[in-house]
């Protein structure tokens, strides 16, 4: 009976240690950053937009904070309103008004290359962007057609930055550049699923916001080459093989969940039907984007390509297989003691 007994543990020990290492592969750790590019005349001077609801103070306050980086150079401003957030994101199924509140705030720096590039500036001391991260900003900006330019965001209270990013739009139809109507929505449409997708997965073992970020640019750029820059129409079919395909590369294919996935799959069916992959800049763009969030996180995408094949992952694994064992030992020990 003792022998029975071991046995079956024995090979219950097996499978727990299988398991364990099936379930390290599948929550491998990740985290990085981002950047694009595309060409266009850099305007005469950034532009600085300011929510219409921040008091003579923080209006001050977010102008020093937004313009540091000019070192007195000249800047322009332009007022976002309730109405600029109606213009913008309504499209997309927001529900702004006239009345609705804005204090998050940018400057848009156009440049003649370099890409897109975010940084979310404090204000006093504190990241009062609640909501949208730097790398959905930038995604954002890729679908809706923004090329080149250095955006910075920044809000006097605590908010989800819609204003900001309603205020970048606004600062390109300023100078001229008026964006498609379509892109810009999807791009609404964008910032809204991957927030969504990053606050229900926060607190997930192997996920970042990062990541999902950088899987979404690939699948602009798969997206493009595979529709040869938007003169053929990709099936819903192909553009879910393509989902799956950057999301196992980005160690996320097994926590972004079913519904999730089609999230994204009906997100990108929406940017080809605005017309985005026309754009002959839209695929070297999101290319650029995906290389930069890369660069910025190297530690992070090599573990991912070296997996658990790294020192680190093998001891990690000895040392979960030890402790499994070690308590089938103890099982196994107190069960035999009772025959």
């Amino acid at each position: 009976m003792k022998k029975f007994m071991t046995a079956i543990l024995t090979v219950a020990l097996a499978g727990a240690v299988a398991a364990g290492i099936s379930l390290h592969a599948v929550n491998a750790d990740t985290d990085s950053s981002s950047s694009s590019s595309s060409s266009s005349e850099a305007w005469s001077q950034p532009v600085v937009t300011l929510g219409t609801s921040l008091t003579a103070d923080q209006k001050q306050g977010t102008i020093n904070t937004l313009t540091a980086s000019l070192n007195g150079g000249n800047y322009s401003t332009l007022t976002v309103t309730g109405d600029t957030l109606v213009k913008y994101l309504n499209p997309s199924g927001s529900s702004f008004t006239s009345a609705s509140g804005v204090w998050s705030s940018a400057m848009v720096q156009k440049t003649d290359n370099g890409g897109i590039n975010v940084k979310i500036l404090d204000y006093n001391g504190a990241n009062n962007i609640t909501t949208i991260t730097a790398d959905q900003y930038r995604n954002a900006a890729v679908t809706a057609g923004v090329a080149n330019a250095n955006i910075y965001i920044t809000s006097a209270t605590r908010i989800d930055g819609s204003g900001a990013l309603a205020g970048v739009y606004a600062a390109f139809a300023a100078n001229g550049e008026k964006l498609n109507t379509a892109q810009v929505t999807a791009a609404q449409t964008e910032v809204n699923t991957l927030s969504d997708i990053t606050q229900a997965n926060k607190d997930k073992d192997g996920y970042s916001d990062k990541l999902l970020n950088n899987a979404v640019a690939g699948m602009k750029k798969e997206m493009a080459s595979q529709s040869n820059s938007g003169e053929q129409t990709l099936s819903q079919n192909q553009i879910g093989n393509i989902v799956d395909s950057q999301l196992k590369n980005n160690n996320l294919g097994t926590i972004i969940n079913n519904n999730q996935r089609t999230q994204i799959i009906n997100l990108l069916v929406k940017i080809q039907s605005s017309g985005a992959l026309k754009s002959s800049d839209f695929k070297e763009q999101a290319s650029k984007l995906a290389s930069s969030i890369q660069d910025s996180a190297k530690g992070l995408f090599s573990k991912i390509k070296s997996g658990l094949n790294s020192e680190e992952g093998r001891n990690f694994l000895q040392k979960v297989g030890d402790a499994i064992a070690n308590f089938f030992k103890s099982l196994i020990d107190w069960i035999t003691s009772l025959f």
